[in-house]
């Protein structure tokens, strides 16, 4: 059984009974999906009965609600570890020559979304794309991208931009994919990642402006030159890949491309309508 998603721009291949029956069953993937044609894959998730390659070096871990998170270094690439404390496991590796990324274990829905998000990511640093953490608004034919640390109000903005600005309407509320174009132009594509809020738009707009968000008891709006532009960025990708010299390199290299084109704000602010028409009148005039 197979399954083509078209995601960030580019198709997405997935190969296997078990893992395409998981999928189908996700709304998430739903508005992604097309039918099989002649184009390449810009990356292959095949389901496999091989045995999982050893780790050699961790990378990256995390312990979130009942399940851990190993990332790291095999002999030939990179595998991802997930382990449910009621015993469920499921786990994804590639190869350093391949596009192709094997995953096999417990299809449970979490476990599955993660690793699809995680494999993207890391073969879209191949290739132009970055998967940041943030929450996205469209308006006037243009995409915003607000960025901040859990619970500093993305989603709040993003919220009050809908209720209070004309047109406006948000594309994705946790995991947009940025993609730098060959000319340096930058787009940026709701995708099947959209956390708690349940936001899957198969669409793509310019990128206007990145928005760094703080909390603050008033509102306030600064662009940020390019070293403060950098580090308003950088804690938005995944850290997984942070830890990694090459993933590392690629990832800064792509953020550098994206300020080179794209303007970036700081917007210290309350959780209130003047906070969404401050930040509106800012970018649009």
């Amino acid at each position: 059984m197979e399954r083509y998603y078209q995601i960030g721009g580019k198709r997405v291949a997935v190969v296997g009974d078990s893992l395409c029956t998981t999928l189908d069953a996700m709304p998430c993937m739903n508005p992604f999906h097309v039918e099989e044609s002649s184009t390449d894959s810009f990356c292959q998730f095949v389901e496999t009965e091989e045995e999982t390659p050893a780790l050699e070096k961790t990378i990256y871990q995390l312990t979130d609600l009942d399940t851990t998170f190993l990332f790291g270094k095999t002999a030939d690439g990179y595998c991802l570890q997930q382990l449910m404390d009621d015993g469920q496991r499921l786990e994804l590796w590639s190869h350093s020559d391949s596009h192709r990324l094997k995953i096999r274990g417990d299809w449970e829905h979490r476990m599955t979304r993660y690793a699809l998000w995680l494999g993207y990511g890391m073969q879209g640093l191949h290739d132009g794309r970055l998967m940041p953490h943030g929450s996205c608004i469209v308006c006037h034919g243009e995409a915003i991208l607000f960025l901040g640390e859990s619970g500093t109000g993305k989603s709040t903005h993003t919220r009050l931009w809908g209720e209070h600005i004309a047109g406006a309407r948000l594309l994705n509320d946790d995991g947009p994919v940025i993609r730098v174009e060959d000319d340096g132009s930058v787009w940026i594509y709701g995708s099947p990642w959209s956390g708690k809020t349940p936001c899957y738009r198969a669409e793509r707009y310019p990128l206007k402006a990145c928005v760094r968000l703080s909390q603050a008891p008033y509102n306030q709006m600064t662009k940020l030159p390019v070293l403060h532009a950098y580090a308003a960025l950088h804690p938005s990708f995944p850290p997984a890949f942070a830890y990694d010299r090459y993933l590392y390199d690629l990832q800064s290299n792509l953020i550098g491309k994206v300020l080179s084109a794209v303007p970036c704000y700081h917007l210290a602010c309350l959780p209130d309508a003047d906070a969404a028409r401050l930040s509106y009148h800012t970018l649009f005039g």
